[in-house]
């Protein structure tokens, strides 16, 4: 007698299990191994994933009242996002034109522009508000197959607009439609309108106490006109007494050797990376630290030098890949397309840029045992896409391939 559950995924042209990779990430050669099943299928039971197999095993063995066919297209795990700075008011635009006249990030932060446009919109922006725009980047997100997203604050830059930016994180959280991760980012820049010294006092002495409800990690930008070497070993160090799991922004455009104390202190992810050494990569494989890259960064920012993807690989790092969603260098909600331009700037294979955007990228935000692949008993967290091969992916880039989302269970799209 068959057994009885939720629901069937059946008649795929290949099921991307990734079951090899249980709940660890996948570094080295292992990262071509994305544990196909030809022909595959999935049962789900009570919001998780109960077994995978071929059609045929799974559908001898189970029955469902609701199923889908996939129709010979590919079935693979929720795509996760371990980098975004989800919820912002205003939009930047208008900074497109600098951009393509030559005008660098940094030169348009320093002109006032940058974050610090975003900042005063988001401070005037009320928490209702924040809500919507956030709520409807959130379903964006998901139409792309993305099922777990880790949101940041940083916008906010002042107490008030900071816990305001968690509470709205929070309830997107609570909205129950994706896997969001909240992170504190209140070290994004130095607000104007603050001297540095006392920001920092008030993160390192208030800020993080006093958040520490409403947000799982804690973030920081070091970067030249952000934040240095010292203040980073200050403020992660405190976040890290007081039980934040940690995450950096480091070497986007310049190597302080943050990547290296941000891994020493055992850091979650270091994210960007477009400069650092082999002696941090190398902590980094030590710690464990993932490498969380953001080829769409560059791309929007026409910045050609991309993290160097094939020296971390080659060096056994953890690698991820994320979108960095936000208004000012990467307004992209696919992960879809960070697996394209992973490919075509990165120079990883499909199976690679596939793996940092799954398993790895669960790693990358300590979801590793809930997300990223079909395990038994990990979350039904599973989108089918309008293609037979995992190649297709970034071969069809710039087109939302996605057939079908299911979120613990439950069809979304």
């Amino acid at each position: 007698m068959k057994s009885k559950t939720d629901l069937i995924i059946t008649n795929s042209s290949k099921l991307v299990a990734l079951k090899n990779a249980g709940n660890s990430p996948l570094t080295g050669k292992n990262m071509q191994n994305l544990g196909i099943i030809e022909n595959g299928a999935v049962a789900v039971n009570n919001d998780k994933i109960i077994e995978t197999g071929t059609s045929s095993d799974i559908e001898q063995k189970y029955s469902a009242e609701n199923i889908i066919d996939a129709e010979k297209n590919l079935v693979m795990p929720g795509l996760v996002d371990p980098h975004t700075h989800l919820v912002f008011g205003g939009s930047r635009e208008h900074e497109l034109v600098l951009k393509i006249k030559g005008a660098s990030y940094l030169e348009i932060l320093a002109s006032g522009g940058g974050i610090n446009s975003t900042v005063e919109a988001t401070r005037e922006t009320s928490e209702e508000k924040l809500i919507r725009s956030g709520r409807k980047r959130v379903n964006q997100l998901l139409a792309h197959g993305t099922t777990t997203i880790e949101i940041k604050t940083g916008y906010g830059l002042e107490p008030e607009a900071e816990e305001k930016c968690l509470r709205v994180i929070n309830q997107l959280k609570e909205d129950n439609k994706a896997n969001i991760i909240s992170t504190f980012l209140g070290a994004h820049i130095v607000p104007k309108d603050w001297d540095k010294e006392d920001y920092i006092h008030w993160i390192v002495n208030e800020g993080l106490e006093n958040f520490s409800g409403l947000a799982e990690f804690c973030d920081i930008f070091t970067e030249k006109n952000a934040y240095n070497l010292d203040d980073t070993k200050n403020i992660l160090s405190k976040a890290k007494e007081l039980g934040y799991k940690l995450k950096i922004h480091s070497g986007q455009f310049t190597d302080l050797g943050a990547t290296g104390l941000a891994a020493e202190l055992g850091a979650v992810s270091a994210d960007h990376l477009e400069q650092v050494s082999d002696e941090q990569l190398d902590t980094m494989k030590k710690s464990g630290t993932a490498a969380v890259l953001m080829p769409g960064v560059n791309f929007f920012l026409m910045d050609p030098l991309y993290a160097d993807a094939e020296r971390m690989i080659n060096n056994g790092n953890i690698v991820a890949l994320a979108t960095d969603f936000n208004p000012g260098s990467c307004p992209s909600y696919s992960m879809q397309m960070m697996i394209a331009l992973a490919c075509y700037h990165l120079k990883m294979t499909p199976e690679e840029a596939i793996a940092a955007s799954t398993i790895n990228a669960a790693y990358a935000v300590d979801r590793g045992g809930i997300a990223g692949s079909l395990n038994n008993g990990k979350s039904a967290d599973i989108i089918v896409l309008n293609v037979e091969e995992p190649a297709h992916i970034p071969y069809y880039f710039g087109t939302n391939l996605v057939k079908h989302v299911i979120k613990s269970g439950k069809q979304i799209f």
